[in-house]
């Protein structure tokens, strides 16, 4: 079992509209088998018996579920491994010594509440603007006799497996949310349950995400290299088809 020193760079922010900049912190003795987050617990374990302010931090599942654990650590999303969330990052993976830049998601949609915590409720509305079905379904049927190919099961899945952490925007240059929005959309538009609302979803979860003030997607795909889900940008150019079809009159 092997041991670190290392110089972290943090973002400190005191809250919204507050002047930031980093500040930063010595943490030795970590053990390499902890995750990022870990490693942050003893940082802010150290802070306290400083008398000093711990760093403010979003996290839930720890288990690459939630999508809480929103930072850019040496200026990639959620760190240095592709398919990864921060909080399945671990130690090992640097090397004694290393200093470590970590900020928060940079995305004006995204204000920064304090520290690395950002605002990310815009992706909530995105959802309030159409990503649910609200017909009666009724209960569950036995999942072998729904008429739904492997095919298009398997697509579905594929979109409903966005955990809406925001990776995709902090990637993106013009901080689009267009994978986010286009995996909503996807994983509802080829399913049954979500036919009878198609058109007014897509129109409805597009305009949203247009009156957040998320930028326009121009294809340089860095959404799908970050998105630790690893999210196809192919859902983006269905958004936009539904997208079209919604609006054509007839």
């Amino acid at each position: 079992m092997g041991t670190l020193n290392l110089t972290l760079k943090i973002w400190r922010q005191d809250g919204l509209n507050k002047p930031g900049g980093f500040k930063n912190y010595k943490v030795d003795g970590l053990n390499t088998h902890m995750s990022f987050l870990e490693m942050l617990d003893v940082l802010n374990e150290q802070l306290v018996n400083e008398d000093s302010e711990p760093v403010a931090f979003d996290h839930d599942c720890r288990e690459g579920i939630c999508g809480m654990c929103s930072m850019v650590i040496d200026g990639r999303p959620h760190g240095l491994l592709d398919g990864t969330t921060t909080c399945q990052l671990h130690m090992r993976f640097f090397n004694d010594g290393d200093t470590i830049t970590i900020e928060p998601w940079r995305a004006k949609p995204f204000p920064i509440i304090k520290d690395l915590i950002v605002d990310r409720t815009p992706l909530d509305r995105i959802i309030q603007a159409g990503g649910y079905v609200s017909i009666n379904t009724g209960s569950a049927p036995d999942g072998n006799v729904i008429p739904i190919s492997k095919e298009i099961s398997e697509d579905a899945f594929d979109a409903a497996a966005c955990i809406g952490c925001g990776a995709c925007v902090a990637a993106c240059k013009n901080a689009s949310a267009s994978l986010f929005t286009a995996a909503k959309i996807s994983q509802l538009a080829l399913l049954p349950q979500g036919q009878a609302e198609r058109k007014e979803r897509v129109i409805g979860m597009v305009q949203q995400m247009d009156k957040e003030g998320f930028g326009h997607c121009t294809n340089t795909e860095a959404c799908e290299a970050e998105c630790p889900q690893g999210i196809s940008v192919e859902y983006i150019r269905k958004m936009n088809w539904e997208y079209h079809c919604a609006n054509i009159k007839g």
